[in-house]
């Protein structure tokens, strides 16, 4: 036994870890949490100081029984991580393992030898104002969640048992409704721009534009006349130098985004694979709000850009963290060996290290030069000018290896010019006034959303994920595409001095991968902002954070910060209990039915929003129909919802039976020969055609055929498939991995066996079978007696589990 034991949350960060200490450390893994409130409990005594009531969390009581007896007659070593959470783990680790309060504890940025090393020489003993941050983060939002939740199964009876409201969650639903709305009320405005093509000879083309707009069509067709015949020359050329810097290295927001951006990662995603680099020694710790780097790095970083670029190429800079909360003596996010270029042999672990790798070496090149020419374009008709910009590299700088992706979908890049001289008379080969429209404001992406929060100083850099991972299962929020909507515009061309005017159709309003509110969320978002204003105010919660960050710096008691939030809280829980159901929230009345004269309204119910034609009391039953992917309870009009009762529709035949398509309650699908196939999200079910759904249906046929790559006469139930994520073996209900190296096609059925046995069960819930049962059952059943009929012993084994 060695004399001393390492604990770590992750079993890959204790796999990394080992490789770096000597034959004297131990390095475990407690997976994570090992302590937590009850699942089943508020577990909090709001009496008696708040006091949390924590226990070993079930899958964690061997993990616990396994440590202490290591820890028994090793000196312990708590490493867990360098922020709030991970000084909490160490914390319930060493109440749980019952360890002494001088038990060392040891932090570090990033795993690499000498980082250890440096720790291993620095211990520390367990920071319990951090602690005590953390803890308040968790009691508050226990709090707030367990009391809250209740009010809104009871108020808002929309069918779903799992309504919940979240301190940090309920803000975001709040920020997505409210564009949401701005997006409902705006009034797009259409202008005429006016753009100009001359032709230069020699294939080269100057594009310029008039500076303004023409707010009428008739403005824009009397400027186009004025030019008929009239002489363009170059009036004036202006050339400027200019520079380009470079942005800092990660955060972990800004990370989210440039992830979201360039390699069309979600946050959980980026996050998820920025733990595996920073567990493999690769990355340092993804989780941080500062743009600092150390003096180490910077030295790393100048040596390899001096070398790979050369010595013009570096400019040392430090950077200042804009956040108030920022730990400098943290780090940005940035690899550990910037020698390294290829960090994983992992396809999405290689770019986002490549994304970090170049976002931190930038930050220590040079400024782009840039030379930026504006040519002046006088018309001898007119006093009005068009303008033709250009700019040109004159020396790349940071440009060599990164340059940061916007949001502003409008930004263009300016090419080069062609050489132009004052007095220069030009060619014209056309002149446009086309019309263009006002935009909305843009809906969020995750990342623009993370963006949001972290301007608003809501949330920090270990909660964007989960909030925004659970406003999507919580369906409060969904994130999709959405295809766009046809629209016609006006283009008018002076060519040849004639004048030409044509009607065009361009597509709008196309949505990719953006967060779009449901009925659902929008309802419970009122509730919340009408009787919960604390809840989902802005200010109040970006309040509650800084509140959080004086605990860590231990100027304010926890309990005392819980107190002042609750009081006012439960207060106003207990006014809210006394009032009335408010059944506006959950139905609303667009109109009447031309046909019967009854009336229209549009609810929510167990499955979603539906609308109703009539009522209960009336001689003849309601009609129901299900509301369409996109349409909300708020929005959608007397005219879209009497379009819902065409559905079902028969569409046509195809291989004799008949094409019925309808909505049901997981979407839009089609009924043929007594099966049922899901239409796609592009599909709208009231314009798809026969053609169409006789794509769908072959489509999915041939998925199917390719889908079984093994079955077993041993058993019906054991499958070796194709999944989303590569082949699986379908084990019962049980879903086992294929080991790297192994060809699914060439396993056996004891093979197979035996990898169920040895994959662990999930958690067991209300009316999960352990499907283990089965592979034990089987795998004793096939081991001494092969030639015996195996298949009997199996299915009986899969009953009993």
């Amino acid at each position: 036994m060695s004399k001393n034991l390492v604990i770590v949350e992750s079993p890959a960060k204790a796999k990394t870890i080992e490789n770096y200490l000597g034959d004297d450390f131990t390095v475990k893994s407690s997976f994570g949490h090992v302590r937590d409130l009850p699942e089943h409990d508020m577990g909090v005594d709001v009496e008696n100081g708040f006091q949390p009531s924590y226990e070993i969390s079930a899958d964690k009581v061997k993990v616990i029984s396994e440590l202490k007896k290591l820890a028994k007659d090793a000196e312990v070593w708590l490493a867990t991580d360098d922020d709030r959470e991970g000084e909490a783990i160490s914390w319930h680790l060493k109440e749980a393992l019952g360890l002494p309060d001088a038990t060392k504890r040891i932090v570090f940025r990033e795993i690499t030898k000498t980082a250890l090393q440096n720790a291993i020489q620095k211990p520390r003993t367990i920071d319990v104002d951090l602690v005590d941050a953390q803890q308040a983060r968790r009691i508050l939002d226990r709090l707030v969640g367990y009391e809250l939740s209740p009010v809104l199964w009871k108020k808002i009876r929309i069918g779903k048992t799992n309504l919940s409201a979240g301190r940090v969650q309920s803000v975001a639903v709040r920020i997505v409704v409210e564009r949401e709305r701005e997006i409902e009320a705006f009034n797009s405005k259409g202008s005429f721009k006016v753009t100009a093509r001359f032709d230069l000879g020699n294939g080269k083309v100057l594009n310029a534009e008039l500076p303004k707009n023409f707010a009428a069509e008739a403005d824009a067709l009397k400027f186009l006349e004025k030019c008929i015949g009239a002489a363009f020359t170059i009036k004036n050329l202006e050339t400027k130098p200019a520079k380009k810097t470079p942005a800092p290295p990660f955060t972990t927001s800004t990370l989210q985004q440039e992830a979201s951006r360039k390699l069309s990662f979600s946050v959980a995603q980026t996050m998820t694979i920025a733990q595996r680099l920073y567990e493999a020694g690769k990355i340092s710790y993804m989780r941080t709000d500062s743009t600092n780097l150390s003096e180490e790095a910077l030295e790393k970083a100048r040596q390899q850009i001096t070398t790979e670029y050369g010595q013009e190429y570096f400019n040392r800079r430090v950077f200042k963290t804009k956040s108030e909360s920022a730990q400098e003596a943290h780090e940005a996010i940035r690899p550990t060996d910037f020698s390294t270029t290829q960090g994983s042999s992992d396809r999405n672990e290689q770019r986002l290290y490549e994304l970090i790798w170049k976002r931190a070496i930038a930050s220590q090149m040079s400024d782009a030069q840039l030379e930026r020419t504006t040519a002046t374009i006088g018309i001898s008709t007119t006093s009005e000018e068009l303008v033709a910009q250009g700019e040109v590299i004159k020396f790349e700088g940071f440009l060599k290896v990164y340059l940061e992706s916007s949001d502003d979908e409008d930004e263009e890049q300016k090419g080069m010019l062609p050489p132009l001289n004052i007095n220069q008379l030009l060619k014209l080969s056309d002149l446009k006034a086309t019309e263009r429209f006002t935009r909305y404001p843009p809906r969020y992406t995750e990342a623009s959303l993370v963006k949001k929060l972290e301007e608003m100083g809501i949330g920090r850099p270990s909660t964007y994920a989960p909030t925004i991972s659970t406003i999507i299962r919580r369906e409060y929020v969904v994130k999709e595409d959405r295809a766009g909507t046809e629209r016609e515009f006006k283009e008018m061309t002076l060519a040849n001095d004639q004048i030409r005017t044509r009607v065009a159709k361009e597509t709008y309003g196309t949505e990719k991968a953006k967060l779009f509110p449901t009925s659902a969320g929008m309802i419970v978002n009122d509730y919340l902002v009408s009787h919960f204003e604390d809840i989902v105010d802005y200010s109040f919660t970006a309040s509650v954070e800084k509140d959080f960050d004086h605990i860590a710096e231990g100027s304010l008691p926890w309990q005392q910060m819980i107190k002042n939030f609750y009081t006012p809280f439960h207060k106003k829980l207990n006014e809210v209990k006394e009032e009335a159901i408010d059944r506006s929230l959950t139905s609303r009345d667009i109109g009447e039915d031309p046909v019967s004269g009854k009336k229209v309204s549009v609810r929510i119910g167990k499955y979603g929003p539906y609308v109703q034609i009539g009522d209960a009391e009336d001689e003849e039953k309601p009609k129901f129909a299900s509301l369409l992917k996109g349409q909300l309870m708020e929005t959608i009009k007397l005219e879209e919802a009497l379009e819902l009762f065409k559905l079902p529709r028969t569409v046509g035949l195809f291989e004799d039976s008949e094409l019925v398509v309808n909505i049901g309650k997981f979407g839009p699908y089609v009924k043929h020969d007594g099966k049922y196939y899901s239409l796609a999200k592009t599909d709208d079910p009231m314009a798809v055609t026969e053609e169409r759904l006789a794509e769908i249906i072959t489509e999915k046929r041939i998925a199917e055929s390719n889908r079984t790559i093994k079955e077993f006469s041993e058993d019906a139930d054991v499958k070796v498939l194709n999944g989303r994520y590569g082949p699986y073996i379908a084990f019962g209900k049980k879903n086992v991995k294929i080991p790297k190296g192994t060809d699914p096609a060439g396993l056996t059925y004891e093979e197979v066996v035996k990898l169920a046995a040895e994959t662990p069960d999930k958690p067991a819930g209300r009316g999960f079978k352990k499907p283990a049962a089965k592979a034990a059952a089987v795998k004793k059943e096939t081991a001494p007696k092969k030639e015996a009929a195996k298949k009997p012993a199996a299915k009986k084994a899969s009953k009993k589990s």
